[in-house]
């Protein structure tokens, strides 16, 4: 049974379909800036879409207005995307990670090892070399501060790259761009962080989306890129929290433009990753190139797709999700996603600790935008 069938045939039989709720914890201090990403611009953009109504029941029209009716709801909007991206590449006895439970299934992380490594400000980081699935490689870069973890272990966090030639040297911070190494930024702060390549590069210099994605369409004809993109997000997260000085309960995920978008439907469709943050990734299907065969394809053109991505919002609820734009990619015309999201995260009582900064200078990780990362990482992880 390959790991998405697992996931389908396990929330079918979950009693009640209703969505497991983790022993409650200290609510942490929230960032100062939390009222400002949950305020809307003064003025939409004409190109702001107009979203459904995420809590009615389908067709019917009928109100959600508790977390228990929400929760029955929940599995099956999962449910519908989950089959949408098609079946998961197998990996080898592995159930689906993220069955819905407290905690996932014991799957085991892969086999992997170390290509070479150096230090940077009291930091290991190593080029790693694993299997995603039987006989398919990849290579991630894998930073862990050298000083004796805390009592309980680090946070761990899956850092996704953007769309440059340098791949995974961009977050481990031996691109051209440091502001985006989130990587280093984030080891420098104690976590421990492994930045996997996307399924599109063959190696760690030069993207071949086209050619990438016929060879796994060639494997798994019936999936989505995206399929791919959050199965290896979700290998990574096994990785992740496997290592000895990884607290497998606070685990996170963050990641710009590509990166954003896998980081969407990574925190979307996995229970471990307790914080997220997208920054420029185009939230909406219209806001980029989504229709991409490497990503969701031609399909979600269709007029009969009615879906959008604020479903997506509402299954992180209630863990922390930042937005990041700067009016390219996301900006003020995202605010409708997270004013459609929020209802569902006051259902679970307390702060929504989520919403939208928009520093309005483009698709880049100005100092605010970096700034922000830092602190939202170190206020919820």
């Amino acid at each position: 049974m390959r790991r998405r069938e697992f996931l389908q045939t396990s929330a079918a039989v979950v009693a009640g379909g209703l969505l497991p709720v983790r022993a409650q914890t200290p609510a942490p201090p929230d960032v100062p800036w939390l009222g400002r990403i949950q305020t809307p611009p003064a003025v939409l953009p004409a190109d702001a879409p107009r979203l459904s109504d995420l809590l009615v029941f389908g067709n019917t029209g009928r109100p959600i207005g508790t977390r228990g009716a929400w929760q029955v709801q929940r599995p099956l909007l999962r449910q519908r995307w989950l089959t949408f991206l098609g079946p998961a590449p197998a990996r080898a006895g592995a159930p689906w990670p993220n069955f819905p439970g407290p905690l996932p299934p014991p799957v085991g992380a892969p086999a992997w090892k170390v290509i070479e490594q150096d230090r940077i400000d009291g930091i290991v980081r190593a080029r790693i070399a694993y299997d995603v699935e039987p006989g398919v490689g990849t290579e991630a870069y894998l930073l862990r501060p050298e000083a004796p973890p805390p009592v309980g272990g680090r946070p761990g966090v899956v850092v996704l790259h953007s769309t440059v030639d340098h791949s995974i040297l961009q977050p481990a911070g031996l691109g051209p761009d440091p502001e985006k190494a989130f990587g280093l930024t984030l080891a420098r702060r104690g976590i421990v962080t492994i930045s996997p390549r996307n399924f599109l590069y063959p190696t760690n210099k030069g993207i071949a989306a086209q050619a990438e994605t016929v060879r796994f369409h060639q494997r798994y004809p019936q999936s989505k890129g995206m399929a791919r993109m959050l199965h290896d997000g979700q290998v990574a997260l096994d990785l992740l929290g496997a290592l000895p000085d990884v607290n497998a309960e606070r685990l996170g995920c963050v990641g710009h433009s590509l990166g954003a978008k896998e980081a969407l439907y990574l925190a979307a469709f996995d229970e471990r990753v307790r914080v997220a943050v997208s920054s420029e990734g185009g939230i909406g299907l219209r806001f980029s190139n989504w229709d991409a065969e490497w990503y969701l394809g031609a399909s979600i053109n269709d007029p009969s797709f009615a879906h959008e991505h604020h479903e997506l919002l509402a299954l992180v609820a209630p863990r922390p999700f930042l937005l990041i734009g700067g009016d390219s990619a996301d900006g003020d015309r995202s605010w409708p996603f997270i004013d459609a999201a929020l209802p569902v995260y006051r259902l679970y009582g307390g702060t929504p600790r989520m919403g939208l900064l928009n520093h309005k200078q483009g698709h880049a990780v100005p100092p605010e935008a970096e700034r922000a990362i830092v602190e939202w990482f170190a206020a919820y992880l």
